[in-house]
């Protein structure tokens, strides 16, 4: 059992190397200079009201909306299909039936990553208020929410929710400053799946998040 599981990891490992090296396709590349040249235009009041408006998001979802997400899909059934998949695979043992408990999540991850794509490019185009922040912001965490749960993970705990927002930003950022999120990624799966002690600030973890996600909203939305 062991063995199949390293080899999944290896293969997992082996694949988020190959991104974090070729995470710059063609269209980044030629892009890029332009970017910077409009993040220097974007008016600093602007970054500062998007900024807090993600801030607020992220603080009204975390202490009052999980619940209100939890209804957009069904928990107890995602759950149990992932517990019914994790059972066979510990009784049967082999690389099909782990197999199984990624396509699963796959799924999720696919139906949803397509919604996002859609907010995102919708919010992009027709422009941005400050109204759908929240929104949009309950989206990006839907899916992170689904994915968790067919994975057997859950999202409630500050441990948990510091681990996504540190997803987001590895999610949303390049290069070396990728690899450091991607890192802390990792070493906060590992504490988790540990029990052991994290220092953090949830306030700052807030604000840093809300700050990349405004960054790269802004960005799109000039470019």
């Amino acid at each position: 059992m062991r063995d199949i599981v390293k080899k999944h990891l290896n293969k997992i490992n082996k694949k988020e190397e190959k991104i974090l090296k070729n995470n710059k396709g063609i269209i980044d590349v030629k892009l890029e200079p332009l970017v910077d040249k409009v993040e220097s235009f974007v008016p600093e009041g602007l970054k500062d009201t998007l900024n807090k408006a993600f801030y607020n998001a992220f603080k009204l979802i975390f202490e009052k909306g999980t619940k209100i997400i939890e209804k957009s899909y069904n928990k107890k059934r995602i759950q149990e299909k992932h517990n019914f998949h994790d059972f066979s695979f510990r009784k049967i043992k082999n690389r099909r039936t782990l197999k199984k408990i990624d396509r699963h999540a796959q799924r999720s991850n696919f139906i949803n990553m397509s919604i996002s794509t859609i907010e995102g490019a919708g919010l992009g185009f027709l422009g941005m208020g400050l109204p759908d922040i929240p929104l949009f912001t309950a989206v990006i965490l839907k899916t992170i929410y689904e994915i968790s749960l067919s994975y057997g993970y859950l999202y409630e705990l500050d441990d948990e929710r510091i681990y996504i927002l540190n997803l987001i930003n590895a999610a949303l950022t390049t290069d070396e400053t990728q690899k450091k999120f991607n890192f802390r990624v990792d070493a906060i799966s590992h504490n988790i799946d540990n029990n052991l002690y994290m220092e953090y600030d949830m306030d700052k973890e807030i604000i840093r998040t809300s700050k990349i996600l405004a960054d790269s909203m802004l960005t799109s939305k000039f470019v």
